[in-house]
């Protein structure tokens, strides 16, 4: 389990989950789920698009969800955000489709662009991946402060001069180089399970941002390594696991988080009676 190939999934999966749980937190606390969906699949798009003219597919990831995100930060200003959006994903799906139709590997490109690959991961790649990686998390750390104000007050963000439109497109920025770096190996659906579940049970868990980051990215790890051991030891697809345990994991989180209210509503009825 810990050899050959695998040490490649385990090592790579690692780092995925390090970034979808750091990016991950702050797609849910500014509620940006619905970007986070649609950048993905942009990616998903230019990587069928290098595919078919026969370039490293992480070119055309990083390309395509940069322009997903300036896009989606750009227009979104101008109009509705959520219609901005819902048009990114119709023609990024759309010219996705258009690319793969043309591809002389078309079944197992789908397969691989949408649902990953992890168990196919080589040495070679795991140098840019760990690259993006590291600069997803300077980024972040740079941004840590912005992001957190004119998400949690953004009155107060504005009274000190932080433009929020600056700010959102930089974390879009952000969330593309995320994409790249993860599409290749959990694919451009259950990247957006892996963003959502692990933080949004973090967040369940505290409502200290400095606690809930920390175990956003321990969750979204803990489910990663889960995945790639049950995917080794009954041979399913990793993705049925990661999409599994992070529903598992939210699920439990909120169990947890409710425990503490039910008993101090217990407590007030007895006193009251």
């Amino acid at each position: 389990m810990f050899s050959g190939f695998m040490l490649n999934a385990w090592e790579s999966g690692t780092l995925v989950a390090i970034v979808a749980g750091i990016v991950g937190f702050f797609v849910v606390l500014r509620g940006s789920a619905f970007p986070a969906h649609a950048i993905p699949n942009g990616a998903f798009a230019g990587a069928a698009g290098a595919n078919l003219i026969g370039i490293n597919p992480l070119l055309g990831l990083g390309l395509f969800s940069l322009l997903a995100a300036l896009g989606i930060g750009s227009w979104g200003r101008r109009g509705r955000p959520d219609v901005v959006t819902a048009l990114a994903l119709v023609l990024m799906l759309a010219l996705g489709a258009a690319f793969l139709s043309q591809s002389s590997a078309y079944e197992p490109e789908i397969y691989a662009l949408l649902f990953g690959e992890i168990l196919g991961v080589s040495s070679s790649q795991l140098v840019p991946l760990m690259a993006l990686g590291v600069i997803c998390a300077i980024a972040i750390a740079v941004l840590y402060r912005p992001l957190l104000v004119t998400s949690l007050i953004p009155d107060v963000a504005a009274a000190h001069g932080m433009s929020t439109t600056t700010i959102d497109t930089a974390f879009l920025i952000i969330v593309a180089m995320a994409t790249t770096m993860t599409v290749p190996v959990v694919g451009a659906l259950l990247i957006f399970t892996l963003m959502m579940g692990p933080p949004a049970a973090a967040r369940s868990l505290s409502s200290r941002p400095s606690l809930a980051l920390g175990l956003s990215v321990v969750i979204a790890v803990g489910v990663m390594w889960a995945s790639i051991a049950s995917a080794f030891q009954w041979n399913w697809p990793v993705g049925f696991f990661v999409g599994t345990y992070s529903a598992i994991a939210y699920a439990i989180a909120r169990l947890i988080s409710l425990r503490p209210r039910t008993r101090t509503r217990t407590l007030y009825r007895a006193h009251t009676h």
